[in-house]
């Protein structure tokens, strides 16, 4: 059975985009300083739609993840897994709108909310996560850490 699970983490881990954590975006200082950016700072500091997309399919492997932590112990908060559902429905809404404001034009005010609010909440949602491995499933943790 561990080995069953250990090759499931190694299949979660496998899906996530390698070393994309959007430069930082924790860092309260280069939030706050990002407040201050255009639209096209915003855009580069991101890495454009590739940079978005990566954190659109990494949103679903880390709640994959936290699930994979349900699944494998009795005392994951049920309302943290419920906000990070949540987190993955805010990153793809403001991905797909911020992809579509820059493909119907010039990167604008509008994406650059998109970009913003997106970089966001995916850099709680990857805090998130680590919390929910590191209480409830913590040989699993240093895998994930590695990866983002």
């Amino acid at each position: 059975m561990r080995r069953l699970q250990a090759q499931a983490w190694e299949r979660l881990v496998a899906q996530l985009q390698p070393n994309w954590y959007g430069g930082g975006l924790s860092d309260q200082s280069r939030c706050n300083q990002n407040e201050n950016a255009t639209p096209e700072e915003k855009w580069r500091d991101i890495q454009g739609a590739h940079g978005l997309w990566s954190m659109y399919e990494n949103a679903q492997v880390m709640l994959d993840m936290a699930d994979f932590a349900a699944r494998n112990s009795d005392s994951v908060d049920p309302e943290l897994l419920a906000a990070l559902r949540n987190d993955v429905t805010q990153i793809r809404v403001c991905v797909l709108a911020a992809i579509a404001e820059q493909a119907c034009s010039q990167v604008n005010e509008g994406a650059s909310a998109s970009v913003s609010r997106a970089a966001s909440i995916y850099a709680g949602m990857v805090a998130r996560t680590a919390e929910v491995l590191q209480v409830n499933v913590e040989s699993l943790a240093p895998s994930f850490a590695c990866t983002m």
